[in-house]
């Protein structure tokens, strides 16, 4: 099946991601604890579905302030990056973890070493990814054999209709399992855990081949801080 990801021109996903940007600029406190009732547990099981091993190298997309990184580091891996489209953001997560290498970016742009990291976290991000399939394409390239995938939302995939009220760009929602076969099985991914509860989604694919993707995108991001 031809890769199902909505095509989106090069000028629309700059808006897209222009508008994001600025939003969250603007917001980012709203992010920083204390959090609702029950996101916390449900947080620590969107990283434990990561299965980090000691030493791993760890992705965290669409990171904001570093709302997953107290789990992470419970299980010792050798490098987190935050990657987040947010400057605002990300200088709260290095005021919040020093330790955290940052990256402004689009995803689709970073520029990691091929087969570098081992697990790579989509929380609450998602929907907002404009290009997904250059996104995936990229993340596909940056993972190693036996990686691991996880997109999550601890409010669920219905959260999204939600947010969508508020949000002048549009919000691309969460694939039920047979959907996600098709639009991950094109990057070398397999689907190895669904999760999808009332306040609770969470997928989680393996890297299954070495497939590499040559980086033809824009020059690599710098380092935020």
């Amino acid at each position: 099946m031809a890769n199902p990801f909505k095509k989106r021109s090069r000028e629309e996903i700059e808006r897209i991601n222009r508008l994001q940007r600025e939003r969250f600029d603007r917001s980012f406190r709203l992010f920083e604890p204390p959090l609702p009732e029950g996101v916390p547990e449900r947080l620590e099981r969107i990283v434990a579905a990561g299965k980090i091993r000691k030493n791993d190298v760890v992705l965290d997309v669409g990171t904001g302030t570093g709302i997953l990184v107290p789990e992470i580091r419970k299980y010792a891996p050798l490098r987190i990056y935050g990657c987040d489209l947010s400057a605002n953001m990300l200088a709260q997560l290095k005021r919040n973890y020093p330790e955290v290498s940052t990256i402004q970016a689009d995803v689709k742009d970073l520029d990691l070493a091929d087969a570098s990291v081992d697990v790579v976290f989509i929380n609450a991000c998602y929907p907002n990814i404009a290009a997904k399939e250059d996104a995936f394409a990229n993340i596909a390239r940056m993972m190693k054999k036996g990686g691991r995938m996880v997109i999550a939302h601890p409010l669920g995939r219905a959260f999204v209709e939600t947010l969508r009220r508020s949000a002048p760009y549009p919000l691309d929602d969460f694939p039920d399992k047979a959907q996600a076969e098709d639009l991950f099985r094109p990057f070398g991914f397999e689907i190895r855990e669904l999760v999808d509860e009332e306040k609770l989604y969470i997928l989680r694919a393996e890297k299954i081949d070495g497939l590499t993707v040559s980086k033809t995108t824009a020059p690599a991001p710098k380092p935020f801080l």
